[in-house]
């Protein structure tokens, strides 16, 4: 391994802060006022669909982009009066992977290292320690354009880390992948945490967001709507979501209606579908089949688990994240794996 040791940073602020920042493209509000702080040695997740302000909010962060109002540091620098601060002790990966197609991948992180002004006799073996890392030693001297999607997502990651920045920017990072290219890259970014390296990541998966963060900002409308660990983002709901198919939307808003005067919270209704939360599961899911049988109104599918983190944004916002999505475009099924 190389000698190369991670830059010092104040361990006395936070890795990111931000401000009632807020900016605007002409008439449209992108950030209208966000405040959030992110740990050191975490992983914190803006998520929401696209449109939100995420990636606006990370052009921020990295000084790409200069706030209308409020401010931001990033390892207690201030992005905009200490952006060459800023800069030197951060890593980007953006959403579309900025590694040359032409170079090979060695010569992607050589290049990078010579930029970064790293000391002449550590550029090789950087270079070579993150090809192993990001298990692209075979390939290390194939043109990037030859790669997998997913070759070249791992190799801009790998580029970000160079310097080995204390706080880390991944903007959608696994957006495009297949489910073993993002399992790679979710297991490569615990361990990249579990070193110390903070991160700050954007995206539409819920999944990823549940499995990696240890908060998470909800963003929607240049707003952030909710904030918290995801376990407990998911226990505002309750404990149980009990969701139930109906044979047409007139079964499904007439059960809605039947169903609000036996359970404490509101019902949801989403076509065909009624969707029920609680802290008491059990009880609950007897009172509403007892209820429905009363009526004769019988589900066509029954659905009961644990609340998820599109239930969450669902609950705040009236919609589906664009990220829990299939690859169709279409919504998950009652019943199907979320």
């Amino acid at each position: 391994m190389t000698a190369l040791a991670p830059l010092a940073v104040d361990s006395q602020t936070f890795a990111v802060t931000a401000s009632g920042l807020q900016k605007r493209f002409g008439e449209t509000e992108a950030l209208r006022g966000i405040d959030m702080q992110v740990e050191w040695g975490a992983v914190y997740a803006l998520l929401g669909p696209n449109g939100a302000g995420k990636t606006t909010a990370i052009r921020i962060f990295t000084t790409l982009l200069h706030p209308d109002a409020g401010s931001a540091t990033v390892a207690g620098f201030d992005v905009v009066r200490q952006a060459g601060e800023v800069r030197y002790c951060i890593g980007l990966a953006g959403q579309s992977a900025a590694v040359d197609p032409i170079l090979t991948g060695a010569e992607n992180l050589e290049l990078i290292a010579r930029l970064a002004q790293l000391p002449r006799h550590l550029v090789k073996p950087r270079a070579m320690d993150l090809l192993e890392r990001f298990q692209l030693t075979d390939a290390a001297h194939r043109p990037v354009r030859t790669y997998s999607g997913g070759m070249r997502r791992r190799l801009d990651i790998a580029a970000a880390l160079v310097q080995r920045p204390p706080v880390l920017f991944l903007d959608e990072p696994t957006t495009g992948l297949d489910i073993r290219s993002r399992n790679e890259l979710w297991n490569t970014i615990r361990e990249l945490v579990a070193e110390g390296t903070s991160v700050l990541l954007t995206t539409q998966y819920l999944e990823e967001a549940d499995r990696l963060a240890h908060n998470v900002a909800v963003v929607d409308r240049g707003l952030i709507i909710a904030e918290g660990p995801p376990a407990q983002l998911k226990a505002q709901l309750g404990t149980t979501v009990i969701e139930l198919g109906l044979a047409d939307e007139a079964s499904a808003a007439q059960s809605a209606v039947l169903l609000s005067r036996v359970v404490p919270t509101r019902p949801e209704v989403e076509q065909a579908t009624v969707r029920v939360t609680s802290n008491d599961g059990p009880r609950i899911l007897v009172e509403v089949m007892r209820s429905l049988d009363a009526a004769g109104l019988v589900p066509t599918t029954l659905n009961v688990r644990e609340p998820s983190l599109d239930d969450v944004f669902l609950a705040l916002t009236g919609r589906h994240s664009e990220g829990s999505e299939d690859g169709n475009g279409s919504k998950p099924a009652i019943g199907a794996p979320r």
